[in-house]
């Protein structure tokens, strides 16, 4: 299957709180917060939510390739892709702007507070996916420019390419008819639950609304781990015991990478789900959204010892 990935591109800057956000935070002063944390540390990663996707996705034997534009200082992180088995053809540079960058604090709970600098990123609605070499068996829409995730919506439409709708962190700025019709234009779909709530106020649509609006919906649950809905049936997927608990940022990304590898192979539901939990948590241990590493024996060995295998999961002849 050949996966084009549209999304954020950028740097993150992770920074780690040693106390709880709620503790700082006065319920009867909500209209007019002021807070500034210490913090203990700050990294800087490779991120953006297109390359985290496509970082799981390149480890489980695929080459999807990215669609976005970057700044001025990409070049190392793009040679790093490259070598990763990652298509990078179709990324633009964008002179004298700054690739855009994620700033997250995350408290003892994984709870987090975060900003977004969206940088060359802003210039993602100039691109067209009419524009790619190749037309792309399936395109993922995920969080970028809103113009631009409105527009890829449109093209995708009009030049009949399925799409996985993956607004996320860009619903608070689409406005609900522009998010109806991604749904409803959609081959599939996958949020968090939060965000599901979020979808159903923005748009008006009840739940099942939404789950008959496209193929099929994954819904994931932090550690309640993940709800598939598909072809008229809801199957529960549980997460996969982390060895330790490092840093949350990009799990969602990694879920998507895994889920996508299984579904780009025709693999049941239930499978997909599976493989999304076990590539989330290979990422839950690590200290940034691409720094996890394994091998596909390794993975199957560690997937054989969590979930049954009467199905056969066998991505080592792929």
């Amino acid at each position: 299957m050949k996966l084009t990935l549209t999304g954020s591109i950028a740097y993150d800057y992770l920074m780690t709180f040693p106390g709880h956000f709620r503790d700082h935070i006065l319920p009867d002063k909500l209209d007019s917060i002021s807070l500034s944390f210490l913090v203990d540390g700050m990294v800087k990663r490779r991120g953006g939510v297109a390359p985290n996707i496509a970082y799981t996705l390149s480890l489980l034997g695929q080459r999807p390739l990215i669609f976005g534009s970057v700044g001025e200082d990409f070049a190392a992180y793009q040679a790093w892709l490259e070598e990763q088995g990652v298509d990078v053809s179709e990324i633009r540079v964008i002179p004298d702007e700054f690739t855009a960058s994620f700033f997250a604090n995350t408290d003892r709970d994984n709870n987090q507070i975060a900003s977004f600098y969206p940088g060359a990123m802003g210039y993602d609605a100039r691109l067209s996916l009419a524009d790619l070499a190749e037309t792309p068996d399936l395109v993922v829409i995920s969080p970028t420019d809103p113009g631009a995730m409105v527009s890829f919506v449109e093209e995708a439409q009009s030049l009949k390419i399925p799409y996985l709708y993956d607004p996320s962190q860009q619903l608070v700025r689409l406005e609900g008819d522009d998010i109806r019709r991604g749904v409803e234009g959609a081959l599939g779909m996958c949020i968090n639950d939060y965000e599901f709530s979020l979808v159903q106020k923005s748009t008006a649509m009840t739940p099942q609304e939404i789950v008959d609006s496209v193929q099929f919906l994954v819904v994931t649950r932090g550690e309640e781990g993940a709800t598939v809905y598909a072809d008229g049936d809801e199957h529960h997927i549980p997460t996969v015991p982390p060895s330790d608990v490092v840093d949350p940022t990009g799990v969602g990304d990694a879920f998507r990478g895994g889920f996508l590898t299984g579904f780009s192979h025709g693999l049941d539901w239930v499978l997909c789900g599976q493989m999304g939990a076990l590539a989330a948590t290979y990422c839950l241990e690590t200290d940034s959204p691409q720094s996890h590493h394994y091998t596909i024996a390794e993975y199957v060995a560690r997937f054989r010892e969590h979930f049954d295998d009467e199905k056969k999961l066998d991505i080592l002849s792929w």
